[in-house]
């Protein structure tokens, strides 16, 4: 439309032509002009992102995750200048972590105080909400960051912010918004619109992965090592496919995704250590941590080649995995290219090892399915559910387009272990170490795929980080059903033992005192009902089955979201 508009029309019109469908709202005196226009344009019938209203920061930035996982396309976040940044910071540090493309847009307070300009301060907030470096709040965190310097280059801008937060390895971004240049006003014609695409990972010629390809034809004990490579399904595939041909033995550490069939005879579970040291060709795909450098040591004179997205690791300080090989691209383009190179070079001696290591990794597999379901069979007692078996009970009811998100924490093992049959992209971790990112994520994943049913698996801890009151209310006002299983040990279990592994005989110890006990008895339940879901604590073993077809009924039949309350005893 052609004619003068204020900055905020052209930061909308930006929005959409980058395929941004959502604005995560929470919003403040900063974002008046943006408001007004949205106003405007639904007046008069013209498209507009869609506003999502979220009683807090940390929720909404996890909606915009979830959104952008399940879609590939990252949305926006509207926050309140400093201190809505303030709040969103332990998000974005997730994001960037799981290198989820987000924009992250904050008002900046008003810089004029008498009237120069439209937007200037006119209520007290507008003087004390003006830090000297705003950005500094999220800098760590972000791809770029930028304040917009004028509503002429809006459309500039926005196309920068979205091409850098697309590009590989993707991750959030952060603009903010003063109040002034967001009232500006530009005739149409002096405002650019450019569309750049994103640099992409991609795959690699031949040469640069024939060492590799000799190297495994070579080796007696190949080990591969994952993390996020599932974050494209293509991968999961392409890892299972190199595995069973070559013989490699794969483990996940602290896994984002799912990056290997569980079915499949290669697989050997979510700790790499024991077998780190045996390893003598190792692969490291798509892993910001391989192991824990306290627990195993990489065998002397192996060979470890490292294939990921961000093979630099640009945002860690230190990085001292060992790597005779280090190739950036597109994990899936590039072991499906190295399995091509393998299959030509196959000697009869080669397919020979490789099939006797098939078959001690077949016997493995077996026996560690045998042991999990062992685990799975004891139900616990009065107040003390066994986590193993309330989620092996939760995996017979779900369906192949289910998701369950993991924020289990202490009790993670138990939700990877007992929930295998899971297809690529329906499986989502924690990256980062802000606890409270599985609501949020949860809900945008529901908001992006409606038909599935998503369970978030969550510590009684990590659910206070959550914002449940937040999320409940979001869960309601917009119809998006969530089922939370609460496995509720009354404290947190990782401080108490990570003092003990300090300090195992120590006065903490002596004394049973670890500072990380709750209140006892908080009914997370209840707060569910007051937001008009389901909410039900769950104590008796016995009680299992009837709790959750109750709550699966919740979701499915009524539309409601369910909040399961699981007593699994004092930490």
């Amino acid at each position: 439309m052609s004619g003068v508009h204020g900055t905020a029309h052209y930061l909308l019109d930006a929005l959409q032509e980058h395929g941004v469908e959502l604005l995560f709202c929470n919003l403040g005196t900063d974002h008046a002009p943006l408001i007004e226009e949205i106003a405007r344009r639904r007046a008069e019938g013209r498209p507009t992102p869609r506003t999502v209203l979220v009683p807090h920061e940390n929720v909404a930035v996890h909606m915009a995750a979830g959104y952008a996982i399940a879609t590939g396309r990252g949305q926006a976040v509207l926050v309140h200048v400093d201190v809505g940044t303030a709040n969103a910071a332990m998000a974005l540090h997730n994001l960037a972590r799981m290198r989820v493309p987000v924009l992250l847009l904050a008002g900046r307070a008003p810089f004029t105080s008498h009237g120069e300009l439209p937007g200037t301060r006119d209520t007290y907030v507008h003087y004390i909400q003006e830090p000297f470096d705003q950005g500094s709040l999220v800098r760590p965190y972000v791809k770029w960051e930028y304040t917009l310097p004028s509503g002429v280059v809006a459309k500039e801008v926005l196309d920068r912010a979205c091409s850098v937060m697309h590009s590989d390895p993707r991750g959030p971004a952060y603009l903010m918004l003063p109040r002034e240049v967001l009232a500006q006003e530009w005739a149409s014609e002096q405002v650019r619109s450019p569309l750049s695409r994103p640099v992409l990972a991609q795959d690699v010629a031949d040469d640069a992965l024939d060492e590799i390809a000799d190297r495994l034809l070579a080796a007696e004990s190949p080990l591969l090592v994952t993390s996020y490579a599932g974050r494209r399904v293509e991968a999961v595939a392409a890892i299972d496919a190199l595995a069973r041909f070559a013989g490699v033995r794969v483990c996940e550490f602290n896994p984002l995704y799912l990056n290997i069939p569980r079915a499949s005879p290669c697989f050997a579970g979510w700790q790499p250590a024991p077998w780190v040291a045996d390893a003598d060709v190792g692969l490291m795909v798509d892993v910001d941590v391989p192991w824990l450098q306290n627990e195993a040591t990489a065998r002397a004179g192996a060979y470890w080649a490292q294939i990921d997205v961000d093979a630099v690791k640009r945002d860690l300080p230190l990085w001292s995995f060992p790597a005779d090989r280090r190739i950036e691209g597109d994990s899936a383009a590039v072991l499906a290219r190295l399995l091509r190179l393998v299959r030509q070079r196959a000697t009869p001696e080669f397919l020979k090892r490789a099939a006797a290591r098939m078959e001690m990794l077949g016997a493995e597999h077996a026996q560690r399915t045998r042991r999990l379901a062992a685990l799975a069979r004891e139900p616990g007692t009065h107040g003390r559910i066994n986590p193993h078996h309330l989620c092996a009970a939760v995996a017979r009811r779900l369906r192949g387009d289910d998701i369950v998100l993991n924020e289990a924490v202490r009790n993670a093992p138990a939700v990877f272990a007992q929930i295998p049959d899971l297809r690529p992209g329906s499986l989502v971790g924690l990256a980062g170490g802000g606890l409270g990112f599985s609501a949020g994520t949860a809900l945008g994943l529901k908001l992006a795929r409606p038909r599935a049913t998503v369970v978030q698996f969550v510590g009684d801890g990590s659910f206070y980080f959550c914002n449940p009151d937040a999320a409940l209310a979001v869960s309601q006002r917009y119809g998006l059903p969530v089922l939370t299983i609460v496995l509720d040990n009354a404290g947190w279990s990782a401080v108490k033992e990570a003092t003990l592994r300090m300090y195992p005989d120590g006065f903490a110890r002596r004394q049973d005192l670890f500072q990380s006990a709750f209140v006892p008895d908080v009914d997370f339940a209840a707060m569910a009902r007051g937001a008009g879901a389901h909410g039900e604590r769950l104590v008796d073993p016995n009680d299992i089955e009837a709790a959750l077809d109750r709550a699966f009924d919740a979701l499915r039949i009524e539309g409601r979201g369910a909040v399961l309350q699981v007593a699994l005893g004092p930490h």
